[in-house]
Parts: C-alpha cells; sequence; structure tokens
C-alpha cells in the first residue's frame, strides 16, 4: 500500500508528459470501448426483439401436445383438457397464463379464391393471457368468447381470398370421425402479424371449433407464459412429472431459429469484443513501448538510485492501468449517453423483411444493462493491462550502466 501512495503520483504525472500521445490512446480505447458497448446493447436488443416476438405470438414460453402432434398435427392426436396433477402443475405462481387451442389444417373458400390454412380454436380471455395477436386486430374486432361463431383471418390471407371484413367463407376441415366437417363463419376481424402467420392462421372460438370437428372437449395444445426465463426449465420439468404421456417443450425447442438467433447475438458480441480489442491493443502496445524506449535512461537512473526491478515493472504497469482505465470510463459514459438518447426505439422498418425472417420487429429497443456494461468494461481493461505488461517488463529489464549510455 505504501509503494501504491508513492508510485500513483508518479505514475499520474508521467502519464501527461506527453500529452498528444496520452489523448490519442484515450480516443483509442474510449472509442474502442463504447463501440463494444453500444454493439452489445443493440444485438442484446435484436435477440429480446426476436426472443419476444416469438413467444407472445403464438409459441408462447412452452407447449404441451399430444404424443406425435407436433410431426402430425391432426384431429387425431389430441389430449383432454387439463386435470388432476396436470391442472394444478398450471396454477404454478411462475405460470402468468396459459391458453387451450384447437389447431388442425383445413380449407377456407371465399367467394373467388380457396386457399390452404391452419384453423386454431381459442378461448379469447385465455389468448390474451399468453398472446398479442388478440390485440393485433387491425380491422373489425376479435372473438368475445370461445362460442363466438365469427372467423378473424390475417390481412394477407383476405387479399389472396379477395374478400374483407363482414363477407362469409367456407370453412372445411377433416373432422373427429374422419368425414369432412364444413360450416360458412362471417369475417369478424382482420389481424396483424407476421408475414407467415398473416397468410396461414385463422382463429375462431374453441367450443365453436370442437363443434364442428366433433372432438368433445379435446384440445390439440396449451401455451402457456412464463415471465421469468429462469424459472421455465423448472416449470417444464414439473409440467413433465405431472403428465407424462404428453409432450411438453420450452419455446427453444419449437423455434429452433429463435433459439439460434438468441444464442448467436451472445457470441457476436464477445467476438466483437475480441476484434475490437485486438485494435485497442496495438494503440496501447505502440505508445506505451514508445514511451518505455524513449524513458530508458529515466529507468536506469531510477535503478541506479536503489528502486528495484519490480517497482519499476509496478509503476509501468500502474500508469498503462490508469490511462486504460480513463479510456475505459470515457467509452462508457459515451455509450450510456447514447442507448439514453434512442430510448424510443430505433426504426429498422426499412430492413423489415430481414428482420422478420429471424422473427425481430421493426422496431429495436437499446437498454442499459449495468452487469454487462460492468463486465464488458472490466475484460477489456484487464486485457489492457494485460498488454500493456509487455513494455513494463522491458523496463524492468534495462540495465542501468546500458541504460545511461542510451542516447533518447
Amino acid at each position: 500500500m505504501e509503494s501504491l501512495k508513492l508510485l500513483a503520483p508518479l505514475a499520474w504525472r508521467n502519464i501527461w508528459r506527453t500529452p498528444r500521445r496520452t489523448v490519442i490512446t484515450l480516443i483509442v480505447v474510449s472509442v474502442g470501448m463504447s463501440s463494444i458497448l453500444l454493439f452489445a446493447a443493440f444485438l442484446e436488443a435484436w435477440a429480446a426483439s426476436s426472443r419476444d416476438r416469438t413467444l407472445t405470438l403464438l409459441t408462447g414460453s412452452a407447449q404441451i401436445h399430444a404424443e406425435g402432434f407436433l410431426d402430425d398435427p391432426t384431429v387425431k392426436r389430441m389430449f383432454d383438457e387439463p386435470s388432476g396433477a396436470l391442472a394444478d402443475a398450471l396454477q404454478d405462481s411462475g405460470i402468468s397464463g396459459w391458453a387451450p387451442r384447437l389447431i388442425v389444417p383445413a380449407i377456407l373458400q371465399s367467394e373467388y379464391r380457396t386457399m390452404p390454412i391452419t384453423l386454431v380454436g381459442v378461448s379469447p380471455a385465455h389468448e390474451r393471457a399468453v398472446s398479442v395477436l388478440p390485440g393485433n386486430v387491425v380491422d373489425g374486432n376479435y372473438l368475445q368468447d370461445p362460442a363466438d361463431p365469427g372467423i378473424v383471418i390475417g390481412r394477407k390471407l383476405l387479399d389472396h381470398l379477395k374478400t374483407r371484413r363482414g363477407k362469409r367463407v367456407i370453412l372445411l376441415a377433416q373432422a373427429a370421425d374422419g368425414s369432412l366437417a364444413e360450416r360458412s363463419f362471417t369475417i369478424s376481424g382482420a389481424f396483424a402479424g407476421d408475414s407467415a402467420i398473416e397468410e396461414q392462421f385463422v382463429f375462431v372460438g374453441l367450443q365453436v371449433a370442437q363443434g364442428m370437428l366433433g372432438t368433445g372437449e379435446r384440445l390439440s395444445e396449451i401455451a402457456l407464459r412464463v415471465e421469468d426465463p429462469e424459472a421455465l426449465g423448472p416449470i417444464v420439468e414439473r409440467l413433465r412429472h405431472a403428465a407424462p404421456g404428453l409432450d411438453i417443450r420450452p419455446w427453444k425447442e419449437l423455434s429452433p431459429l429463435a433459439a439460434a438467433v438468441d444464442e448467436t447475438m451472445g457470441l457476436m458480441i464477445y467476438i466483437w469484443l475480441w476484434v475490437m480489442f485486438v485494435l485497442i491493443a496495438f494503440g496501447i502496445v505502440n505508445t506505451q513501448l514508445m514511451a518505455v524506449f524513449e524513458r530508458v535512461r529515466e529507468f536506469g537512473l531510477m535503478q541506479a538510485l536503489g528502486m528495484k526491478p519490480r517497482a519499476i515493472l509496478g509503476l509501468v504497469t500502474l500508469e498503462s492501468g490508469i490511462l486504460v482505465g480513463l479510456g475505459v470510463l470515457i467509452g462508457m459514459a459515451a455509450a450510456v449517453v447514447a442507448i439514453n438518447s434512442v430510448t424510443d426505439g430505433i426504426d429498422i422498418s426499412f430492413f423489415a423483411e430481414g428482420a422478420a425472417m429471424v422473427g425481430a420487429g421493426t422496431m429495436l429497443f437499446p437498454e442499459i444493462d449495468p452487469a454487462r456494461i460492468v463486465q464488458l468494461s472490466f475484460v477489456v481493461w484487464a486485457l489492457g493491462v494485460g498488454v500493456a505488461l509487455w513494455p513494463a517488463r522491458k523496463a524492468a529489464k534495462s540495465s542501468p550502466m546500458e541504460a545511461m549510455k542510451h542516447v533518447s
């Protein structure tokens, strides 16, 4: 501690002996640090957008199906409404909501065209606790209850069918007994979502779908919402234990593309960290080596006066630590200011089709994650000081006799 008190003022003075070189180093470190933090915030916002869009449209945090349904989603692969241990497990405090569904492939026919679609029978009250689609109706109204006689269709599907709200359509699907079920519906609303969802899915009341297909009270799917990502794994395990005969999977298994985006974004943050650190390291090593070579006589004199090599090593390392630390702090401050300036979100609608391919929305909302900022900043600082040890070792190894002969 005593040596630190002695070396710290000396290190601070030495840093500012060449202000131009110090300022250049600070710029290199701060720009690199801020770019790392901004890139991390942007990628995390992108991953969060993709993840949230996947979870809040139809997938939910996890889903329950009959065995084999995901491979063959037909009316033959269904299960009874939750009861007993499964019903109790669904009351877990970590589950914020769950929605029963009946899902079958079907045909939708308008006056002009016929399109293959996926029919989803829903309970509107339950659906609002899991999905944002009930709030995405842009024309007309969503279903009011499981017995609502209307049908809600995506905007793009309406265009393909050349029809509109208020018109009648014919729905055809295979019933539970193998016959062809047919029913006429009046379009009550049109919803907005991803292009694929708008073109593929139509929604009717759960009781209406069950009555049309003759399935009784059986279901094809239960989607559930879990707010805490850390609690999802244990909840899925409890559900599997409560219903061992059902296929219960978390969202990462149901939407591997969104899961891959989520994991890839985290990897890209550290790839960018190393790219920027290499550039920062060149700047640090270059400036510190120049400083060491210019001060060879000084280091020799210090050793001649009794300063030990390890003290010189500590002095140069301390100078580097202070210099890199200042650059990191400036970079942190710049990144925080930049992130705070876009709290209303970043509009990437110009890249809407590309964003939709990975399930992301058209608005990204970068956020300040104190833990992430501290983590990345410490890594950059520690690596920067580590790189500076090479010039510091060269300074510590200076021979007093040779150093006194050195000409700067």
